[in-house]
């Protein structure tokens, strides 16, 4: 069963079904949903924006689009055959329209697995692969994708509750927690958004996200000058996460300037996003522009926009870091970026 398993290309694993599968699972939704929105927000935020842009978005938007770029991309990650890849559509799309993103991932997961499991198995793969491909998506997400969906959604709607009710301790906990999975090698914006994390609570995720990001980016200047600096800011700070393996201690500024941060945001600035934004941080300044669809664009916004995704965690982290640094702990070459 095993060596069939391996000419099948079928690796049961946390790698694979936790870590490989979000991380795809994420450029789908970027690839789909995530620019779907930006797009629709700057035709409707930004003036002289051409109208098509409302309506590319309007439909780039819609579930079973998005489902099934999220099938094909996970389905790509797996390295499924070509007709499981292209059959994953469907099993992505239907996920999608009866359980949302998280119904998508799991009707699409199931299917790619069992569709391998049949591919190139007998004389008529070409009618073979798809319709179990196909079928077994219909299936999953007619019986599990729902389910699944509904309880992620219930426990994202306990986190959103939490927060409002206590903005100062969740706010802290939710930007800690979404911060470190951001740089962590799963997806932050594929949790974010199978919890629908929103209002409060992911605006704590944003400022979370985007410290990480901006602070890994201050704390290593020294090490990886500007291209570090634009690549971590603006990209990600996953880059840090074979850094962090070796030297866990580097966490501690990006994620003191979130947890600081992020009360400062839901108590006082009362900072509101959406799911979106919440997993994306200041990676394509994604996090900032779902702000303003959230909360409307204005002027007061765009500085607080800017005083908590890029002054405030450079400060703190900064000061942070070079405190770690003087005190030995953090030494030259420890967020060192591997360029190779």
């Amino acid at each position: 069963m095993k060596a069939f398993l391996k000419r099948k290309g079928i690796e049961p694993s946390f790698q694979n079904y936790v870590i490989t599968s979000l991380s795809y699972m994420a450029l789908g939704l970027f690839a789909s949903l995530i620019i779907g929105v930006i797009i629709q927000t700057l035709g409707e935020q930004v003036p002289f924006m051409p109208n098509a842009f409302v309506e590319i978005g309007n439909f780039i938007t819609q579930d079973i689009i998005y489902g099934g770029a999220i099938g094909v991309a996970i389905a790509h990650g797996l390295r499924a055959p070509s007709l499981v890849l292209y059959s994953a559509l469907f099993a992505g799309s239907y996920g999608a329209y009866l359980g949302g993103p998280a119904g998508a991932f799991v009707a699409a997961l199931i299917a790619i697995e069992i569709g391998k499991l049949v591919s190139g198995e007998t004389k008529v793969d070409i009618v073979v692969t798809p319709f179990v491909t196909i079928v077994v998506g219909f299936i999953v997400a007619s019986f599990i994708g729902p389910t699944i969906s509904a309880l992620l959604e219930g426990f994202g709607a306990i986190i959103n509750w939490s927060t409002d009710l206590r903005p100062f301790l969740m706010g802290m906990i939710v930007a800690a927690l979404m911060g470190l999975a951001l740089t962590a090698p799963i997806s932050s914006v594929a949790i974010a958004v199978m919890l629908e994390l929103e209002g409060l609570a992911a605006g704590a995720a944003t400022v979370g996200c985007a410290a990480q990001m901006v602070g890994f980016a201050v704390s290593s200047y020294r090490e990886n000058g500007i291209s570090g600096l634009v690549s971590q800011g603006i990209g990600t700070s996953m880059l840090q996460i074979a850094n962090v393996v070796r030297k866990p201690i580097i966490l501690l500024p990006p994620t003191i300037a979130g947890i600081v941060l992020a009360p400062v945001a839901t108590v006082w600035l009362q900072l509101e996003n959406n799911a979106i934004g919440a997993g994306m941080g200041t990676s394509g300044l994604v996090g900032p522009i779902m702000t303003f669809e959230t909360m409307g664009f204005s002027v007061e916004l765009l500085w607080i926009d800017i005083l908590l995704f890029v002054v405030g965690p450079m400060i703190i982290s900064l000061i942070v870091s070079e405190w770690l640094r003087k005190l030995g702990y953090i030494k030259f070459g420890d967020m060192k970026l591997d360029t190779k």
